[in-house]
């Protein structure tokens, strides 16, 4: 059952401008509304920071979807190389669309998919975009600020795991 996994955050990272490395952080604070502090969307300059989007606040991608990359298809990237802001394990993310989830104490909303772009292969190799459709991550909404840390239990909220049990 969905509501039954339990994961972890394995790494966290912000770019500081568009195109520019991400950089790992061992925590991050999220704002509501803003995203991670440091990031480039938290800072609108993001490539789409013209694109007001509560779906771009922080991006999250399975380590599963990394390792995949590679076994299947020999692409080997790094965490960082994903632009993903939280890498996570054990964690369905493509069932987190419309639900609400918590990453340590931060209140996380799934608002969409985060499909890979050709923009994304531009700056790492050849045969991401294809290899990563439907597994590049989600794309979520801050609902509470708070402190990220590498480490931190992702798990359903409650509210909404019991809501959608029928309790």
């Amino acid at each position: 059952m969905v509501n039954e996994w339990k994961g972890e955050v394995v790494s966290i990272q912000v770019g500081e401008q568009a195109g520019s490395p991400m950089i790992a952080l061992k925590e991050a604070r999220a704002v509501v509304g803003r995203g991670l502090e440091g990031d480039r969307y938290f800072k609108r300059v993001g490539t789409y920071s013209d694109r007001p989007d509560p779906g771009r606040d922080v991006t999250l991608i399975e380590s599963e979807a990394v390792e995949a990359l590679e076994r299947d298809l020999k692409i080997k990237l790094d965490a960082k190389d994903t632009r993903r802001n939280i890498v996570t394990k054990g964690v369905p993310l493509n069932h987190l669309v419309a639900k609400r989830f918590m990453v340590g104490d931060v209140l996380l909303q799934g608002i969409r998919l985060c499909e890979p772009c050709s923009y994304l292969e531009s700056l790492t190799k050849q045969g991401v975009k294809n290899g990563l459709v439907h597994r590049g991550g989600l794309r979520a909404q801050i609902l509470n600020g708070g402190t990220i840390r590498v480490g931190d239990i992702v798990k359903p909220d409650r509210v909404t795991a019991r809501a959608s049990r029928g309790n």
